[in-house]
């Protein structure tokens, strides 16, 4: 038996519960990990609230971590016991000490990186790996806007674009994130409160508006990220904190030529090789500096549910990591 976080019911944080769960062997093109830090993203507030569906309840959530593998199913070749790996998106069930996973699924984690720092880093850093080189493809001289700058996600996005020559604006809530995103590579802070986003975005480009907008708020700022689109420039909506956003009209996006795209992990990493290809840049990029991980809050696996209360309410910044 081992210690995991169960949903029995579709709620609030008070719906994570710490339970013993059983594991058993892996079978064939499995591996057993002992998980030494597990990431937390707002995709397990969505399936924990039910915008998203879980295949089973009760469950456990999770879909990031990195840990050492302790058991490996009959006839795999390529991983043994003792590896460092780590792995993002599915299964779900990372909030447990322990987990089986398919072989395929996994990436070895260089020697150099701290396994709370994989954790931290894989969904989000690949999240921004697509967004930026495959979503849209990124380069010197253009204008990006990415919403929730200080975030998991948006703050590689921000360091990264910086590294591609773009020119960066991000959006905040507080001045303590408009600073932190500044050190992240942000050419110019908004902080929403205190300004509107669109007007300061046309005054920033010159009435031009931005080539992409990264979007991962949703209903709050859908709108008006379209108005800060110049002509043929491109919506990438890939979150929904603040709820899903209002149904577009065709005729919203028609004045401009403008492109709209509701990206997933999944269909981007969907092979092997797109998934080593990845995952490989991104740990690269960490080791050669062009990405610096926050990770700005650790909580006990057994808190789970302290940590989605203050991720909901916005207290955190950076990365969340539960440790077992």
């Amino acid at each position: 038996m081992v210690k995991a976080i169960r949903v029995h019911e579709l709620g609030g944080p008070e719906v994570l519960k710490w339970e013993d769960v059983e594991i058993g062997e892996p079978k064939e093109g499995e591996v057993r990990v002992k998980n030494k830090a597990i990431g937390l993203n707002f995709i397990d507030v969505y399936f924990r609230k039910g915008v998203y569906k879980a295949a089973t309840v009760p469950y456990t959530p999770g879909g990031e971590a990195c840990g050492v593998v302790t058991a490996v199913g009959p006839g795999l070749t390529g991983r043994q016991v003792g590896d460092l790996v780590a792995y993002a998106g599915q299964p779900m069930g990372s909030y447990a000490e322990e987990q089986i996973l398919p072989a395929d699924r996994v990436v070895p984690v260089p020697p150099s990186i701290d396994p709370i720092v994989a954790a931290s880093l894989l969904s989000k850093g690949m999240t921004a790996q697509f967004l930026l080189r495959s979503c849209f493809k990124v380069e010197p001289g253009h204008a990006v806007l990415v919403h929730a700058a200080a975030g998991g996600v948006g703050s590689l996005l921000c360091q990264w674009a910086n590294a591609l020559g773009a020119t960066v604006i991000g959006t905040v809530s507080t001045k303590e994130k408009a600073a932190q995103a500044k050190e992240d590579g942000c050419h110019h802070v908004i902080i929403n409160k205190e300004e509107d986003f669109v007007g300061r975005v046309k005054e920033i480009t010159s009435d031009n508006g931005v080539e992409v907008v990264y979007d991962s708020v949703g209903k709050d700022t859908f709108e008006g990220s379209l108005a800060c689109l110049k002509t043929r420039g491109y919506m990438v909506s890939f979150g929904q904190s603040s709820g899903a956003p209002d149904p577009v009209p065709l005729s919203a996006i028609a004045v401009k030529s403008l492109f709209l795209t509701r990206p997933s992990l999944f269909n981007y990493a969907a092979t092997r090789d797109e998934l080593l290809g990845m995952a490989g840049e991104v740990f690269g990029n960490v080791q050669s500096g062009v990405l610096r991980v926050r990770v700005n809050h650790t909580y006990p696996l057994s808190q789970a549910a302290q940590a989605h209360e203050d991720l909901e309410n916005r207290k955190t910044s950076g990365s969340v990591v539960l440790i077992p």
